[in-house]
C-alpha cells in the first residue's frame, strides 16, 4: 500500500497532527493525482497501523483545492536519523580519517521539518546555499523496547525516499549537527510505501539524487554499514520506539560540500531523490 497524508493548505498547525487524513493512493510520483482512499484519521491510523491498512475506511476522497498532501507524521514523532552510514560518503568528508565506531553517529530532527514533494525550500540567511542527502525512511510500527534485530526488522511498517538537505554553516559550527539539520521545511519525504511492497533494503534498493536533471548521487541500499533492524534495535535499548517514529538511514556519497569546487543548491534550483519501489520527491529551492 502506498500511504499519504492530506490537510487543509495554509494550516501549518495542521501539518503536524491537526486534522490530517491518512489515505491510500495508486500513484508514486504524483500521488494526488492517483485514486485517494481513506484509512483513518492519522492518530486512529497510528494506534494500530496494521489494523488501519487491514480495515481501511476506504472511502474515495477527491483532492480539494484548499488542500494540501502531507507526510502522515505524528507531532510528537521522534525522527532520528543516521549519520555516516556509507563508507563512500564516509570517505569523501571531514571524518574520512577517523576509524568507524561500532555504532552509528545518530542525531535528531523534528517532525516540524518534514514536508511533502514539492514544498518549495529556502535557503538559510547566513548559508550559501543548501546541501543534498538523498535518503531512505523507516517508518515503525509498532512500540519497540530491548528489542532484538529480527523483531526491529519485523516491526518496520514502510519506507520513503527522503531528502535530508543540510545547512552546512549551521552544521559545522559545533560538534551537534542538530541546527544545520532542522532548517525550515528542510525533510522533503516521499509516498509511504508499506514494506511488504518494498522488501529488505538488504537486497539493495538503488537510491539516485538529481540536481537540474543530473545525476549527483547513485548507490544501493546494501552499502549501508548499519543496517535498519540493527540500528532500531540498538536504540530500542536506550528509549521506547512508538508507532510513527522514524529512522532515516543515511546518505551515499556525492554530497555537494565536498566537492571541489563545492556545489550547493540556491534558488530556481531543482533537487529529485528517486528510490526504486519508493518514488520520486522533488524539492525546487526557494528565494530567501
Amino acid at each position: 500500500m502506498r500511504i499519504i497524508g492530506i490537510t487543509r493548505a495554509g494550516e501549518e498547525a495542521g501539518r503536524f497532527g491537526r486534522e490530517v487524513l491518512v489515505a491510500s493512493t495508486d500513484s508514486l510520483d504524483d500521488p494526488g493525482a492517483g485514486r485517494l482512499r481513506l484509512i483513518a484519521p492519522l492518530r486512529e491510523f497510528w494506534s494500530d497501523p496494521a489494523a488501519a491498512i487491514a480495515n481501511p475506511d476506504a472511502r474515495a476522497l477527491e483532492l480539494a483545492a484548499d488542500q494540501v498532501l502531507v507526510p502522515p507524521v505524528l507531532p510528537e514523532a521522534r525522527v532520528i536519523c543516521i549519520g555516516l552510514n556509507y563508507a563512500d560518503h564516509v570517505a569523501e568528508g571531514s571524518y574520512a580519517s577517523v576509524e568507524q565506531p561500532p555504532h552509528p553517529t545518530l542525531f535528531a530532527r523534528w517532525p516540524r521539518s518534514l514536508v511533502g514533494s514539492g514544498v518549495p525550500v529556502r535557503v538559510p540567511v547566513d548559508e550559501p546555499g543548501l546541501d543534498w542527502e538523498g535518503e531512505i525512511a523507516a517508518w515503525v510500527g509498532a512500540p519497540l523496547r530491548d528489542a532484538d534485530e529480527d523483531t526491529a526488522r519485523a516491526a518496520v511498517l514502510g519506507y520513503s525516499a527522503f531528502n535530508d538537505l543540510t545547512a552546512r554553516i549551521a552544521q559545522k559550527r559545533t560538534s551537534q549537527w542538530i541546527l544545520g539539520k532542522n532548517a525550515d521545511d528542510s525533510g522533503p519525504t516521499g509516498v509511504l510505501v508499506t514494506a511488504d511492497e518494498v522488501g529488505d533494503l538488504r537486497a539493495g534498493l538503488r537510491l539516485t539524487t538529481r540536481v537540474n536533471g543530473e545525476v549527483v548521487q547513485d548507490s544501493t541500499s546494501d552499502r549501508q554499514i548499519y543496517e535498519v533492524g540493527e540500528t532500531l534495535a540498538h536504540i530500542s535499548r536506550t528509549l521506547t520506539l512508538q508507532a510513527g517514529d522514524i529512522l532515516c538511514t543515511g546518505t551515499p556519497s556525492g554530497v555537494g560540500y565536498a566537492r571541489d569546487p563545492q556545489w550547493l543548491l540556491g534558488p530556481g534550483d531543482i533537487v529529485e531523490v528517486e528510490v526504486e519501489r519508493l518514488g520520486t520527491i522533488r524539492t525546487p529551492i526557494a528565494a530567501r
